[in-house]
Order: structure tokens, then C-alpha cells, then sequence
């Protein structure tokens, strides 16, 4: 399946940018009548046939619509700070796109190593994963956020801090409720400090576990990830 990220389409026919166009007729070889899809990052999967296969502006017709393909019943936000490599956090973006995620927020805490973020580039590995694992929505990857900002907003579900603070606590999969949506705070490598974690219990977020292992920032996000989408099959 030849799968094409559009999400500007509107209307009967649509043109592919000079990237894209390029991508469809010279390096896939496509032509007049082949039949492509087209995502829109909003739920929309398209089937569409080539009517002008042009390299600069390759135009296609829109001939089948799914809305809402593929849509969970439940939203999941994953609030992670990015770690010192960078290349591990972009590997966390990419595999919950993969697994299923709705929204990311890369995390400034005290502890945190990395206090710049690249969201261009964030953006553009969500889109290839999302298209690599046949999904028609795109997770929204807000800027970087202060956790004492992001502690302050308003979330209507579950709200969960993940942290290895040595005291009793449940693990994810105990306490979740299938269906729910859900907010989940993971910490950089130096972890939360005690103050983030007592502000964030202060604000409703309950603390969990992720299992008896120690985890990485990017393991523990895509065991989180894992945990809400098994439970929600």
C-alpha cells in the first residue's frame, strides 16, 4: 500500500506537494490510474487514483473516504522529559506513534539534561511512523513544558506520575480503567525530585509503577504506551 501524509485535503481532487509528487511517479514509478491512500493526520483514509502524474505536481482524485479509521476509545498523553541523547527520545516518538499515542509533551524538569527540543523534526518522525504503521492519526507534540505549567492544566481523565522513589505503589496496569483517558508523567533520568512529585499528588496525579526493573526515560514512556493500549484492545 502506497500511503501519502496530506493534511491540507479538502475536496475532490487533490496535488501532492513537489516531494511527494516526486516520491509517487519517479522513485515508486506511478502513473495515470494507480491507486494511492492518502492520511490527513485527523482520522481521515483516503483511496485516491492518479489522474496526473506529474513529478512536480502529481495530482490525484479522492474515490473512497474512511472517517475516523482506526480510532481508539480513549486518549492517551504521554508527558515525557527528553533525554540527553537525543536520539532515544526520537526513538520513543516513533514507536508510540507506532503503538498508539494521542499527544506528547517533552517535559522540563529540574532534573532534566536536555532543555532544548526540536519539534520540527519531532513532527516529522511522528508522520513517517504514523504512516509506517497504517495509522490516519497524527499525535499532537506540543513544545517543551515546564511540569510546573503542565501541572496547572486542566485534564479531564486518569492522571498518573511514574517515578522510582522507593515507597509502595501500584502498578500501571492495576489501577488504570479500561476506556479511560489518561495523562502519564514520565521523569528524566535523574528521575522527579521529591518536590515535583509531592506538587504533582497535590494536584490529583496518582504515582505508579512500571514494574521492578529501572527503567530509561524511553523505555519507561513505551511501556506506559504499551501498558493503555493492551489494556484497550
Amino acid at each position: 500500500m502506497h500511503l501519502f501524509y496530506t493534511p491540507d485535503l479538502s475536496g475532490i481532487n487533490y496535488t501532492l506537494d513537489e516531494t511527494e509528487s516526486k516520491h509517487c511517479t519517479r522513485v515508486l514509478r506511478l502513473t495515470n490510474h494507480d491507486i494511492i491512500h492518502l492520511i490527513d493526520g485527523k482520522g481521515g483514509f483516503f483511496k485516491a487514483q492518479i489522474i496526473d502524474p506529474n513529478p512536480k505536481r502529481c495530482v490525484v482524485e479522492i474515490i473512497e473516504l474512511k472517517k475516523e479509521f482506526g480510532k481508539r476509545n480513549h486518549y492517551l498523553h504521554i508527558a515525557i522529559a527528553p533525554t540527553k541523547n537525543m536520539d532515544r527520545f526520537e526513538w520513543f516518538v516513533e514507536k508510540a506513534t507506532e503503538i498508539g499515542i494521542d499527544e506528547i509533551t517533552p517535559l522540563l524538569c529540574e532534573h532534566s539534561e536536555r532543555k532544548v527540543v526540536k519539534i520540527d523534526r519531532l513532527e516529522k518522525i511522528a508522520v513517517a511512523a504514523m504512516k509506517q504503521s497504517l495509522k490516519a492519526y497524527k499525535p499532537i507534540i506540543n513544545e517543551l513544558t515546564e511540569i510546573k505549567d503542565l501541572l496547572k492544566q486542566n485534564f479531564n481523565g486518569m492522571k498518573f506520575i511514574a517515578h522510582c522513589e522507593d515507597n509502595q505503589k501500584n502498578l500501571l496496569k492495576t489501577v488504570y480503567v479500561k476506556g479511560k483517558n489518561t495523562l502519564i508523567l514520565i521523569g528524566p533520568e535523574g528521575d522527579f525530585s521529591s518536590e515535583e512529585i509531592k506538587i504533582a499528588l497535590n494536584n490529583q496525579f496518582t504515582e505508579i509503577s512500571l514494574g521492578e526493573s529501572r527503567l530509561r526515560t524511553e523505555t519507561a514512556g513505551i511501556v506506559a504506551c504499551h501498558t493503555i493500549n493492551l489494556i484497550n484492545e
